[in-house]
């Protein structure tokens, strides 16, 4: 295949050779006329090819390429060959983009593209909803007109972004670590991240470093004095008795404070309980009132009232544990001579489990953080009761673990009322509920479900 400059040399080379042959055999005046007439179709030849050339270049939306033979066909085959491996490499391109604009809106942090004056290109959703924008009314516009605060336009303006800048939202509903990735020759890409949650959680983590440290160091203190005036003084016999008491009284505070921090670690770590163990609600609830009488000492009126046919589904010693909790805090909250009701209420559609008191009650404003790990409503009055702070986290942890959930309900001066609400997926038909409702006859048991009588012929 020839190039066109060689293809018109060699037809022109044999026009003239063909007019000197005409002028040497006729005369040198048709000669000329000959090769002029070459010369002109020739020339004629390609520009009109240059013409359809033109037009091909210039028509909107691209078209066929037009079909021609020779060196011009060659040319147009080129032309389209280079024209269609533009076009894919132009698809490929925009393809790319495409994908990369999709990845980068699914990214849970917020990504800004600034241009050299710190104006908006583009973004994704998460940083819209972080700086509270909108990229398709907001583009063009300097981001600092959006994030108003001193500390992040001083950021900005200062060009250091080795460190990350911690920044309040514009709503001041998230709390966000930002930080500007420079690229290209001038862009500048904003990433943002809400660190909300981790903030809370750091803030969770230190708290309870500090109370557990408060809480073990009262009793060590205490120890560590006691076994100095035991080892140091003459005491008599009553005096020594006295202190190793004390001392094993503030040994079983942090022995119990222990305890209880391995369970919540254990049930938080464990995955939801198991739904194939039955649970004697009956027993149960026989068990959690005696407890409670026992702690009472006589103190207090205790009545149990049970209600429906059924028995729960999970593990039984995380349920005693928790309304166990949930009792002994009535006791101790309880002023003699007040009433203390175990209520178990059960349906079809789902159960409840209700410790209601006349105790002293608790403010509003304390009921969403008291099942915080140590959290007190009155710290001096929890020590002298002996909780350790830690009941009603246990409690929330286990009825989260069996699907369930506690409501709160407390008037000051009045007492109050925790109820732990059980789904109906974790109910089975009793086998018999034993307790007594205020003193009456026991409810009788019905025969064993199918699977439990499986069970135990299996067994």
């Amino acid at each position: 295949m020839g190039s066109l400059p060689v293809r018109t040399l060699l037809i022109l080379a044999t026009a003239a050779v063909l007019s000197l042959a005409i002028a040497t055999i006729v005369n040198a005046a048709v000669g000329w006329a000959v090769f002029s007439c070459v010369t002109l179709a020739l020339l004629a030849h390609h520009l009109r090819r240059l013409g359809l050339l033109h037009r091909w270049l210039y028509r909107p939306g691209g078209s066929a390429v037009p079909e021609c033979e020779g060196v011009w066909g060659d040319v147009f085959e080129a032309l389209y060959r280079r024209d269609r491996d533009s076009a894919a490499r132009e698809r490929e391109l925009a393809l790319t983009l495409t994908r990369f604009r999709e990845t980068v809106q699914a990214f849970p942090d917020g990504v800004i593209v600034l241009d050299a004056g710190n104006q908006i290109v583009w973004g994704n959703v998460a940083a819209e909803r972080h700086f509270g924008i909108s990229f398709s009314a907001d583009a063009g516009q300097p981001i600092t007109n959006m994030m108003r605060q001193p500390e992040f336009v001083a950021y900005l303006a200062a060009g250091e972004f080795a460190q990350r800048l911690k920044v309040r939202s514009p709503r001041g509903d998230a709390l966000l670590s930002v930080t500007v990735i420079r690229y290209g020759e001038s862009q500048k890409l904003l990433h943002s991240r809400d660190i909300t949650q981790a903030e809370r959680v750091e803030a969770v983590r230190r708290d309870f470093v500090a109370n557990v440290s408060h809480e073990l160091r009262t009793p060590l203190t205490v120890l560590v004095g006691f076994l100095e005036t035991v080892r140091e003084l003459k005491l008599e016999p009553s005096q020594r008795r006295d202190y190793l008491n004390m001392m094993e009284a503030q040994s079983r505070r942090m022995q119990r404070i222990v305890e209880d921090l391995l369970m919540l670690s254990t049930l938080e770590s464990a995955p939801p309980a198991a739904d194939d163990e039955r649970i004697a609600v009956g027993r149960l609830l026989d068990r959690v009132r005696a407890e409670t009488e026992a702690l009472s000492a006589g103190r207090h009126r205790v009545t149990l009232e049970a209600r429906g046919d059924f028995d729960l589904l999970g593990a039984e010693t995380e349920i005693a544990s928790a309304w166990s909790n949930l009792a002994s805090n009535a006791v101790r909250y309880t002023p003699a001579g007040g009433e203390i009701r175990l209520i178990w209420d059960a349906a079809s559609d789902g159960a409840t489990f209700a410790v209601a008191d006349t105790g002293i009650g608790i403010d509003h404003e304390h009921i969403p953080r008291l099942t915080e790990r140590f959290y007190r409503v009155d710290r001096s009055r929890s020590r002298e009761t002996g909780g350790t702070g830690l009941g009603l986290a246990i409690v929330k942890h286990v009825l989260t673990r069996h699907d369930a959930t506690l409501e709160i309900e407390s008037v000051p001066g009045a007492g109050s009322r925790f109820i732990a609400h059980f789904p109906a997926r974790r109910l089975t038909p009793a086998h018999g509920i034993s307790a007594r409702v205020d003193g009456g006859a026991e409810i009788p048991e019905p025969p064993p479900t199918a699977r439990e009588t499986a069970r135990a012929i299996s067994s």
